[in-house]
């Protein structure tokens, strides 16, 4: 059974895995959006563009905010976060096995 960070991890690798996610989750890093204003930049549906930004959420990659009937959604530190640290630790694993 993973931990709630291993969770995380595994959840944040698998959801930039895939490059239309990937480059939904840098649009928002630049600019928190709508489901709409990323639709237009993608030649996916709104559908399809609202279930990569599920995986995203789910990822603890972006977060939601209601503002009036429509969502935005911001960047969460939370799945980089978990990332980093998984690369700090193989960078110290790496740099133990060479010396």
């Amino acid at each position: 059974m993973l931990t709630p960070a291993e969770a995380v991890l595994h959840a944040a690798l698998a959801a930039l895995g895939d490059a239309t996610r990937r480059q939904i989750f840098e649009r928002i890093i630049r600019q928190p959006s709508t489901v709409g204003a990323l639709a237009h930049g993608f030649p996916v549906t709104r559908s399809a563009v609202s279930q990569h930004l599920r995986v995203l959420k789910l990822a603890r990659l972006v977060v939601d905010e209601s503002q009036g009937t429509r969502r935005l959604y911001r960047f969460d530190p939370v799945g980089i976060s978990a990332l980093e640290a998984w690369v700090r630790a193989m960078r110290a694993f790496a740099a133990a096995e060479k010396g």
